[in-house]
């Protein structure tokens, strides 16, 4: 039977990697991936056979594990975090929707058997190193317009802002793209206050992991770097101290109960 797992192998943290994820590494013959997620397995990837695409071969990465799995290849089509959110898994089916649609000519990929495994998304990871911050509404947000307009993006930023959700935005800036960010700020700034607690967490979980707490009236595109994600809490979030501990919390309104 041809095989392609489509695996989230969580933020990097390896005793955060999904059991059901580590079963289906070890079983498969060949892993496909950008080369620093395969770092981040270390020797969960000896053995296999690697194919290594940089960035910006997205869909060269997805048509590879699918030919390699038509080809009767047990393979693992690999991105940190979860690979459903804003990552490959996505890819793997356009391109199938492609061949139902008469648009590609690989119709031995229609004969692959598909498993998507999840994985923890950043978002989870650097809600809970502050605590809960993810424990009302919420929503993600890429800035990144290299695939959207930056029409939709502004669209969303402001419907975030009118329903008052918590918000995570992935890819907030990147060498060539600096502005948006404090965009968002802007517009945020105008549905809540300057006070609103903002979590900026680099390199989650992993060895490099920095996270700073600050409000939204301080945040600004320079603390942030493309291996960064920024969450910003509702207008309920509250960020507390005990000691030299910090903690970002987003109630439910259990507080009636209270």
């Amino acid at each position: 039977m041809s095989q392609l797992f489509v695996i989230g192998i969580g933020p990097g943290d390896l005793d955060l990697v999904a059991p059901k994820a580590l079963s289906a590494l070890s079983a498969s013959t060949d892993m496909v991936a950008y080369g620093y997620y395969l770092d981040l397995l270390g020797a969960i990837c000896e053995g296999k056979q690697h194919h290594d695409l940089p960035l910006g071969e997205e869909i060269g990465r997805a048509r590879l594990a699918l030919n390699l799995a038509a080809s009767g290849k047990t393979t693992s089509l690999i991105s940190s975090g979860d690979i459903g959110i804003y990552a490959m898994a996505t890819l793997v089916f356009e391109l199938l929707d492609q061949q139902l649609q008469g648009k590609e000519s690989h119709p031995e990929w229609l004969e692959v058997e598909i498993e998507v495994v999840p994985g923890i998304s950043a978002m989870q990871a650097g809600a809970s190193r502050v605590g809960a911050m993810l424990g009302h509404d919420f929503c993600t947000i890429s800035l990144s317009d290299l695939l959207t307009p930056w029409e939709t993006i502004d669209k969303r930023i402001h419907a975030a802002g009118i329903g008052d959700f918590v918000v995570s935005f992935y890819n907030p800036v990147s060498r060539k793209r600096d502005w948006q960010l404090n965009h968002a700020r802007d517009v945020l700034l105008q549905y809540r206050p300057a006070s609103t607690p903002v979590m900026i967490g680099r390199q989650l979980t992993r060895l490099e992991e920095d996270i700073v707490f600050t409000s939204l009236g301080e945040l600004d595109a320079s603390q942030v770097d493309m291996f960064t994600m920024v969450s910003i809490g509702n207008s309920e979030s509250r960020h507390i101290v005990n000691g030299e501990k910090h903690w970002i919390y987003t109630p439910r309104g259990y507080s009636k109960k209270l």
